[in-house]
């Protein structure tokens, strides 16, 4: 039996069959999963490979998208002594934001239950209060048993998990932690102020 095919049309059959392992492997990761939603593993540090639900919505966000800033993590709670560190750690962000700088908010009941209300009540009292804007997330744990991942690297990093509202951990921009600063010191504390500057450059 004659060859049906031309050399044209065999050429072409051998350029579908050489593409087809390409088309195969930009398909092996199904829309929708990690892979396809957040900043590649590569380029975002392991500590930041996590999700937490935003304050102000609870649309889901990644903590990649921070990847290469430096960021100052803090616990948060309503009625606490250090409440007033609001103001402080929104000026900080305000200064130090278009260096690089980012502040983000973990509000939590955990210590003294000094937290209790849900996310309309904690995100109104704090824009309303303080003009808070640095990024701030759902009420979560951070200390104890039950407390989130992100914080159990926090932890671990530098053997301090917190003892109270208001302690701050500060990462940089490799994404590892190079201090954490108890409730007492203030934001914009000399100690604070000079890390930060420190890491900024």
């Amino acid at each position: 039996m004659k060859n049906l095919l031309t050399p044209f049309a065999c050429s072409i059959v051998t350029l579908g069959l050489a593409i087809l392992p390409a088309i195969a492997s930009a398909q092996t990761t199904p829309v929708g999963t990690k892979a396809s939603i957040t900043t590649p593993a590569q380029t975002c540090p392991a500590l930041l490979q996590h999700q937490f639900p935003r304050l102000q919505d609870e649309t889901p966000q990644n903590l990649c998208q921070y990847a290469g800033k430096v960021i100052l993590v803090v616990n948060t709670a309503s009625h606490c002594g250090f409440t007033s560190q609001y103001e402080g750690l929104e000026a900080l962000y305000a200064k130090y934001q278009s260096q690089g700088l980012v502040v983000l908010g973990f509000p939590s009941n955990d210590f003294g239950k000094q937290e209790p209300g849900n996310s309309k009540q904690i995100a109104d009292f704090c824009f309303n209060t303080y003009g808070v804007k640095f990024p701030m997330f759902a009420k979560t744990v951070v200390s104890g048993t039950g407390k989130n991942e992100f914080y159990k690297a926090l932890e671990k990093a530098v053997d301090q998990e917190p003892r109270w509202n208001f302690h701050k951990y500060l990462i940089d921009r490799n994404g590892k932690v190079i201090d954490h600063f108890y409730s007492t010191t203030a934001p914009q504390s000399t100690k604070i102020v000079k890390a930060i500057e420190k890491a900024l450059k």
